[in-house]
């Protein structure tokens, strides 16, 4: 690689970056006992932040590498392959990234983009109650209402990540005029340590329990206009770079795990003729999904999104489970990654997933056509 980048040593350039397996394998030794403890990923993070991880996927203009899609995708991948607990936190900091990075508020990106760009700070998002069964609710769960200079929030984002270890939250809001709501939304990117933001104990997730991730709670939170990113506007979250639902970072962080799980039935089959067979036929869906996966990345789809989900769902599951069964009881023993990730697979099936996926996959589940 050339350019700004290209002689800076133990930074990651691209995803064929050798620097790239030595980080992977650096998370993997850690993701056991990570996951034992329940603990934040603290030393991962930081690791992932001296090794230009979060420089992949800002633009060069605001300090990053500006990776293309189909790379990001790739170094993903083996990310996730490593340590999902890590991934999916590093996926809820990138999507606040790439929403700061991409707002309408010009003043706000050089205020905080460069610290994050360095891994120096942290952010991450609350935003998934706008596009969830909560956006039915008689009234949001988080509102914005007008006030001197700029708005007051009220409510809560239900599902953060990380929040205790932010300094900011990309929070969406529906504003609130005369008292009732309206049809717009608005984005903020909120100062944790803003008077009236609370952070109750994250949920005791069932995987992943040290993504911390929880509730912020929000009671009159007075916020300047100068912390508004984008809205009032319907639809909020399909404006600009970085917006819109459905995207296939999810996927990734499936077929990742999967492909962790596959490894570990091919080496117990290099030593078992009986798991030969499971082995292949696993390993032949895994590459044929990456590839779809990789074709929605250079925006050349070969299948839809909602298709890629369901199938990685369907893979993850299947593969976990496959290494657990070559792995007999030592798998069932507290501490064995097979183990772990069984647990991790179920996470896809909770998460961001669209009702269609969860029906696809209960169908598979229940022996449907």
């Amino acid at each position: 690689m050339s350019g700004p980048f290209a002689d800076r040593t133990g930074v990651i350039t691209s995803p064929d970056d050798p620097l790239l397996a030595e980080l992977c394998e650096r998370l993997a030794a850690a993701a056991g006992a990570t996951d034992k403890a329940g603990a934040w990923p603290g030393d991962q993070l930081r690791w992932c932040g001296e090794a230009g991880v979060f420089e992949w996927f800002v633009p060069v203009e605001h300090g990053g590498q500006g990776w293309s899609a189909e790379d990001v995708t790739r170094g993903y991948l083996a990310l996730s392959a490593a340590c999902l607990t890590t991934t999916f936190v590093i996926t809820q900091r990138t999507g606040a990234c790439r929403r700061i990075a991409g707002c309408d508020n010009d003043d706000l990106k050089p205020r905080l983009m460069p610290a994050l760009v360095a891994g120096d700070s942290f952010a991450t998002v609350g935003i998934s109650h706008l596009t969830t069964s909560r956006r039915h609710l008689g009234r949001p769960v988080l509102t914005a209402e007008a006030a001197d200079g700029g708005y007051k929030l009220d409510g809560m984002a239900p599902w953060v990540t990380g929040a205790e270890a932010a300094e900011t939250v990309v929070v969406g809001a529906t504003l609130v005029e005369s008292g009732e709501p309206t049809e717009r939304q608005m984005l903020v990117a909120l100062p944790m340590d803003s008077p009236g933001v609370s952070t109750p104990e994250p949920f005791p997730l069932v995987a992943v329990t040290g993504s911390k991730t929880g509730p912020v709670k929000l009671d009159g939170v007075l916020i300047g206009e100068d912390r508004v990113m984008t809205g009032p506007v319907e639809s909020v979250l399909s404006v600009g770079p970085g917006g819109g639902a459905g995207g296939h970072d999810t996927s990734t962080l499936a077929i990742g795990l999967a492909t962790a799980a596959i490894r570990f039935l091919q080496q117990e089959a290099a030593k078992r003729d009986d798991l030969k067979a499971a082995a292949e036929s696993l390993d032949t869906e895994r590459r044929a999904v990456e590839a779809d996966l990789l074709s929605l990345a250079r925006d050349e789809p070969s299948c839809t999104k909602e298709s890629l989900r369901t199938r990685s769902n369907s893979l993850v599951l299947r593969a976990a489970q496959a290494s657990l069964a070559a792995a007999k009881g030592a798998g069932f023993v507290a501490g064995h990654p097979a183990g772990r990730w069984c647990r991790e697979a179920l996470f896809f099936l909770v998460w961001s997933c669209p009702q269609p996926v969860l029906d696809a996959n209960l169908c598979e589940l229940a022996g449907l056509e």
